[in-house]
Parts: structure tokens; sequence; C-alpha cells
């Protein structure tokens, strides 16, 4: 039976291709691969290396490929744009309706975080830490020495963590329904108001049912799909479950261990006003937190899903910030 969700995925890679961007894995570190989509003029094709291979007695004959993974470095001619998606979907699917809105101004990738698109590691290091390091390693792959980072959900966490850490590689933040980092205080006020018991039952539902109560808290809109829908979302999207799982462990601190960095970058918080998963209320005390290189804006009509309920209205929001960060460039 066909799924509908996974047959959409065709269509998807070539909108993407036709806005300029193209999927590229190689390896990070031994026994960490990652996926990016990027700027289809910043890659090359690996050379294919065929090798003839004997067979046993009965079996058929062939060529094995032995593509090499390829260190990629051929600068982009625009500004650098990095989004990194959340934790319900990859990268592309999180991001349909920002690259086509982007690419004519600006160098966009985008990367699929460990355990999502095939990225995939043997390491058992499952911080936002770990992710952000392997994130800022493949852009310096690919030839990227400064970029603005735009980061929902737990793709946000991860985009703090790279600031943090690369300040002389991430120039500027956009941060949507996202927070500097998950306390256990957050965490434990976060679910009870939601009504769940742990993150894994939030974001991780194993039905139907689980999906529609996730799907009600992240979305504005009270969206109808038939549970065959659901089903092929399910079986499509949520890959990876234990690893997954440990994800989510590992995003927690504890109160005690959470301190706040002191940016450099310029950081915007862009809001979905109805976000129930991390409400306005936190945005803004997190902009007082940040200090004044923070800015916030909220749109209206618009839950956790902001980028996607409400795409023509974000993309606008984001594209007015991008182009503000060249005017002051340019002043300088």
């Amino acid at each position: 039976m066909v799924n509908f969700v996974e047959a959409q995925k065709p269509l998807l890679h070539g909108l993407m291709k036709m806005a300029g961007i193209r999927p590229h894995a190689f390896e990070i570190e031994p026994g960490t691969v990652m996926n990016f989509w990027v700027p289809k003029e910043t890659i090359k094709k690996p050379k294919k290396h065929k090798k003839a291979t004997t067979t046993p007695a009965g079996g058929a004959g062939g060529v094995t490929n032995n593509n090499k993974y390829e260190t990629v470095k051929h600068k982009a001619n625009k500004p650098a744009v990095v989004l990194i998606h959340g934790f319900a979907g990859e990268g592309v699917v999180t991001w349909q309706f920002q690259v086509g809105a982007l690419t004519k101004k600006f160098s966009v990738y985008v990367p699929d975080l460990l355990f999502f698109g095939g990225s995939i590691t043997d390491s058992k290091d499952r911080s936002p830490t770990f992710q952000a390091r392997c994130v800022a390693e493949g852009l310096r792959r690919l030839g990227v020495e400064r970029c603005t980072v735009v980061g929902f959900s737990y793709g946000g966490m991860v985009a703090f963590k790279m600031a943090e850490m690369f300040p002389e590689m991430v120039e500027a933040m956009v941060i949507s329904g996202s927070i500097l980092a998950m306390t256990d205080s957050i965490s434990a006020a976060t679910l009870n108001s939601l009504g769940f018991s742990n993150s894994s039952e939030l974001l991780l539902p194993t039905s139907v049912k689980g999906l529609k109560a996730l799907l009600k808290v992240a979305a504005y809109k009270k969206y109808w799909f038939p549970n065959r829908l659901h089903q092929d979302f399910l079986q499509v999207m949520f890959s990876n479950r234990k690893e997954r799982g440990e994800l989510l462990e590992g995003l927690i601190v504890s109160n005690k261990d959470d301190t706040t960095t002191d940016f450099p970058q310029r950081i915007h918080l862009l809001w979905g006003e109805n976000d129930q998963i991390f409400k306005v209320d936190l945005a803004k005390a997190m902009k007082e937190q940040l200090g004044s290189k923070t800015t916030f804006e909220g749109i209206r009509k618009a839950g956790h899903l902001v980028h996607l309920e409400r795409p023509c209205v974000y993309n606008r929001c984001l594209k007015k910030f991008l182009v503000s960060l060249q005017v002051d460039k340019a002043r300088k």
C-alpha cells in the first residue's frame, strides 16, 4: 500500500532542486555522517571508482561502487543562511516554504541533524553541543566561514550552542519557538501545562491519537486529516525512535548547571504569538535576558509551527532581518 507522505518526498526534493539546493552527505568524523542540502554551485560530483569483484560460484557477477565521502571547499558568493530544523521533521520538510524564498539573495544550507534525514553517528553523545559541533564542522567542509543561523525549536537550542562555541562563524541568529537550554524546571513546567508526562510522549507519538495531540498543541489552527494520513506520517517522520529518545534526554540540563552566555551576535526572536509549547511570555523574558542586541517579533494567529502556518508573513519578517544585517555590514 502506498504511503502518501513518503510518496510526496520525491516531489519535495524536486522542488528543492528547482530552488537551487542539492543533497550532499559526507563524513564529519569517523562513524559520523551528516547530510546537508547545499547550494548547487558549491558542490562537485564525486568521482566514481569502480572495482571489479569476484563472486562465489553460482553467484551473479557485478561491480562494487566504492564512492568515498568528499570534502567540499567551494565558497558561495552570497551571504550564507543555515536553516536548522526541529524535532518532528528533517531539514527540507521543516523549511520547505523558506528555501525558495531565500535562495535568490542568499546561499542556503539545510543540515539534517543526527538521526534525521539519513544523518547518523556511532557516537554515544546525544547533546545539542555534539550536534552543533557536527553542523559547524560540516559547514567548514563546505567552505562557509560566516553565516546567519535560523533555528526552530530543538534546532534553536543547537543554534544557540553553535553561536556560543563558534562566534567567529555565527554572525547572527533568528530563533523561533525555542529557548537557550531545556532546564529541568522549564521541561517540567512545559510538560505539565500541556498535559504530558515526558518529552517522548509529546514529541515521539506512537499512535494516531498521540500524533493528533502533538498537532493540537503545535498548531494554532485546528487541521483535519484522515487517520490514514496520520498513520503514514507516523511511519515516515518518526524513525530512529530509540536514538531520538536519547536526544531528548540529552537536552535536559540541571537548573544549577544553567548559565547565561553573553552572546556577541544580533539575535532576532521570531515567534508565533499563540505558541503553546514555548509561550510568548517566555520569549519576551529571554529577550530581556539576552540584552540589547536581541529583538522580538510576534506573528499573529500562529502557533509553535509558525513558519509552516504563516509562511508568507514569516518569510517577510525573516528576509527583513537578513537584509538589515547586510545594511549594518555595509555601514561598517
